[in-house]
């Protein structure tokens, strides 16, 4: 693998993405592609699509269990999620989200919780919510040899004491907040950081303010990548339309055909086949 990325066929060409590959594609003006998987099956289809980073995120809430938000889950639901995604994963990079409760107010529970996540299921990375209140937490683990990438914004975490998924930090003393905990996130470690549903031109101004990649969801395309859910932007998930997504397939009406023709087959005893019979 060359020490140096400076083209889109040299990450192509990576066997395995890593925090040095990211920031060298900063650096180069190549885009971060990162979805979100939660099972061995996704995963496999997306590590071999070549996406670059595979984020476990604690959307699995709502993905996968159903939940409102993204507090009910544990973080022994989180291991065992990431410990699936790994399994299906030999290219991009893994992040798994440290879930609410895991890391809050606790630099010593927050590193157990990370060294939980990187042992026990196999994971490159974690994630968390939060500015300068969670930078020692973030050095703590990063002291520990644990990459953190963070995550600023819009932080379903906070949804209770936001009120709303509105777009954040549009006003100018939110704004300046925002950009002084992304320098913070930055000097405390983290090696990239999410910016999320925020005014285009502030994310912009973030992403050049930094040496570490953004990667924007609702945030416009001026962050050094691009995130979002995989079922939404495969169409899996069609009663959650907010405007940063973009369905690139419909999968949910293609599903529903294929298995009303299984039922038709089965009814009309069509299938199983004799080919299909032993």
């Amino acid at each position: 693998m060359s020490t140096r990325i400076k083209a889109i066929d040299d990450v192509e060409s990576l066997k395995r993405v890593t925090t040095r590959s990211l920031q060298d594609m900063k650096q180069s003006g190549i885009p971060i592609a990162m979805l979100t998987a939660y099972d061995f099956t996704m995963a496999r289809v997306i590590d071999g699509a070549g996406v670059d980073v595979i984020l476990v995120g604690d959307s699995a809430s709502n993905v996968m269990a159903g939940h409102e938000t993204t507090l009910p889950i544990t973080l022994d639901h989180m291991v065992y999620h990431a410990q699936c995604v790994v399994r299906g994963v030999s290219r991009a990079l893994v992040v798994v989200d440290l879930p609410f409760g895991s890391y809050q107010g606790n630099s010593r529970r927050a590193l157990a919780s990370a060294i939980r996540v990187m042992k026990e299921a196999g994971a490159h990375a974690v994630k968390m919510e939060g500015g300068e209140k969670i930078a020692p937490i973030v050095e703590r683990i990063i002291s520990a040899g644990m990459p953190v990438m963070g995550h600023l914004g819009l932080t379903p975490q906070h949804i209770y004491r936001f009120g709303t998924y509105q777009v954040r930090a549009r006003e100018e003393e939110e704004a300046e907040r925002l950009k002084k905990d992304a320098k913070i996130l930055e000097e405390a470690g983290c090696f990239a950081v999410v910016l999320e549903k925020i005014p285009a031109p502030l994310a912009k101004e973030v992403s050049a303010s930094l040496s570490i990649p953004t990667i924007g969801i609702g945030a416009g395309a001026g962050c050094d990548g691009q995130v979002l859910v995989t079922h939404d932007a495969l169409g899996l998930t069609m009663d959650f339309n907010p405007r940063f997504v973009r369905r690139f397939e419909h999968l949910a009406d293609r599903m529903t055909d294929a298995v009303k023709s299984y039922i038709g087959e089965v009814r009309g005893r069509s299938f199983p086949s004799e080919s299909e019979s032993y």
